[in-house]
């Protein structure tokens, strides 16, 4: 695929295609071709690279929970400058979903799916590894292979869930709880055929990190310049629906347990921290042998007292591993988000920023902290070590 920012190709003004035709336009290509781009403009470099707020009041910068996604990391890395002018201290770790990355060439990070029996449920953990132990990881990069390929097809078959006559009763239930016009499901189904269409002709020049779900919404708002604004955001409303309805019946056996994934990382001194609990609380009660717990990002933020509470109180107690249960807390920054066009963006999620946990200075959390010892600056000094 060529390395021109494919949507110079779109039209910059609404004109008539027939989105419902079963024949392929050239406009529903260049769409496709748009969604599924790395290319950068330079508006979109300069997006990366300067960010629109800068915090100099934190000295010390934590961020073991976030995503580059395809964004390459020297952009990253003068945001993250740009963003921290006075950073003495940093601890900065990647975590791609079911991919070892590394920010600095010092340490790698993961953001793992895995399956935990005793609970019955899918939870994450983040794995952080000095980059000298990864060459005893041989194992554990077949595991998190094994699970990117995974977890990566949910996206053929949320397209199958829509496009195949098999899985009509999907297309019909989640159209019952949404309520859309059987015109969206038409236009839906119609254009998730196109997509894996175009999916199947163009997969060689796809870049396997685009191959999220988020990509058949992606595409979606490609197509606004040639329908109205309303029918967009019904059929985005239908596709999220159905993105609910195939993770509820996905099947979790072929994720490895929680507890092989923790045996396997500590086998390479890795470091494993439980991030966003709220979302699979009984991960607290679980006892697995980790790091620490991330208390807040953006998504879980609801119980961030608490947890910080009741980590000092395990803490008091805790003989079984030896170690002290760590407060982490994670921006969840998905740096992707902010290439796309600024009407086109999830609000919440383009306005997280790396390294940025404002939990640490709120007033009433930072009592809390205090009681139980935890900083960003004694919490970046022991997890190193511990990695190191």
């Amino acid at each position: 695929m060529s390395k021109k920012r494919v949507n110079e190709a779109l039209p910059q003004e609404k004109i008539s295609v027939d989105l419902f035709a079963p024949d392929i336009s050239p406009y529903e290509e260049a769409a496709f071709k748009s969604a599924f781009s790395t290319a950068l403009t330079k508006a979109q470099m300069a997006e990366i690279a300067e960010p629109c707020s800068s915090y100099p009041q934190v000295k010390h910068v934590l961020a073991t929970h976030w995503h580059p996604e395809w964004i390459p990391m020297k952009l990253i890395k003068k945001r993250v400058n740009a963003s921290f002018p006075k950073m003495k201290d940093a601890l900065i770790i990647p975590t791609q979903h079911n991919q070892l990355l590394s920010y600095d060439d010092k340490y790698s990070g993961v953001e793992v799916d895995c399956y935990s029996p005793e609970f019955d449920q899918k939870v994450q953990l983040l794995i952080h590894c000095h980059n000298k132990q990864l060459k005893k990881a041989g194992m554990f990069k077949e595991m998190i292979k094994h699970t990117f390929s995974y977890r990566s097809s949910q996206l053929f078959e949320l397209i199958d869930s829509m496009a195949e006559k098999k899985y009509l009763h999907r297309v019909e239930e989640a159209a019952k709880r949404t309520g859309v016009s059987d015109t969206i499901i038409k236009f839906v189904k119609i254009q998730s055929k196109k997509f894996k269409h175009f999916f199947y002709q163009f997969e060689s020049d796809i870049n396997p990190l685009m191959y999220k779900n988020k990509l058949l919404r992606n595409y979606l708002d490609q197509l606004r310049p040639y329908t109205t604004a309303e029918t967009i955001r019904h059929a985005q409303i239908l596709v999220r629906e159905v993105k609910v309805i195939v993770k509820a019946h996905f099947d979790m056996s072929y994720f490895y347990h929680t507890r092989d994934i923790i045996a396997e990382a500590r086998s390479f001194n890795a470091g494993i921290v439980v991030p966003h609990p709220e979302q699979f609380w009984p991960v607290l009660l679980a006892d697995y042998d980790i790091d620490g717990i991330e208390v807040w990002n953006p998504q879980s933020h609801q119980f961030t007292k608490f947890l910080i509470e009741t980590l000092h109180r395990q803490n008091k107690t805790r003989k079984k591993h030896g170690r002290d249960l760590l407060v982490f807390m994670g921006d969840d920054c998905h740096l992707g988000e902010k290439t796309r066009e600024p009407h086109f963006r999830d609000a919440e999620k383009s306005g997280r920023q790396i390294g940025y946990q404002p939990a640490w200075d709120d007033m009433e959390i930072r009592k809390s902290l205090i009681l139980g010892h935890f900083s960003r600056k004694s919490v970046i000094k022991e997890y190193r070590s511990r990695l190191s």
